[in-house]
């Protein structure tokens, strides 16, 4: 079914599989990853198999 070169791209928080699959030459940048089991979005990066959470601050409310 996956071919030794490709990956299950794991969710930062909970370790679920989500439902990406990475090959080693894939490069994501600024990507909106949801797990569908934590039901969380997060912003990563990714390339080579490696996966940077972007921690973006949250929106400051207007007075």
């Amino acid at each position: 079914m996956s071919s030794p070169e490709e990956k299950w791209l794991l969710c930062p928080i909970c370790g679920a599989k989500t439902r990406l699959r990475l090959l080693q030459r894939t490069v994501l940048r600024d990507f909106p990853l949801f797990c569908p089991k934590c039901r969380q979005e997060r912003i990563i990066n990714a390339q080579n198999y490696q996966i940077e959470i972007i921690d973006q601050p949250d929106a400051k409310t207007q007075c």
